[in-house]
């Protein structure tokens, strides 16, 4: 839940101005893992494979995809 207290400091910041260039150079969207632009890629999972998947990225601390990553470059090794 957000404070009152919050909201005042965000309309007072709102109210302040933003400095735009500051605002482009943070770039949109999710940081690069590399050189070269990545593809989204759709994979279907039955619930089975969707439950060992969580099981797994969260006992390693780490996203499905990175799960998924992870384990096609085991695969392709």
């Amino acid at each position: 839940m957000v404070s009152e207290e919050q909201i005042q400091r965000w309309a007072d910041e709102a109210e302040t101005g933003y400095d735009v260039e500051e605002l482009k150079r943070r770039g949109r969207g999710r940081p690069g893992r590399g050189a070269e632009p990545m593809q989204v890629v759709a994979v279907r999972l039955t619930a089975e494979e969707l439950a060992a998947l969580d099981e797994v990225a969260e006992r390693e601390h780490i996203s499905r995809s990175e799960a998924i990553r992870r384990a096609l470059a085991d695969f392709a090794a």
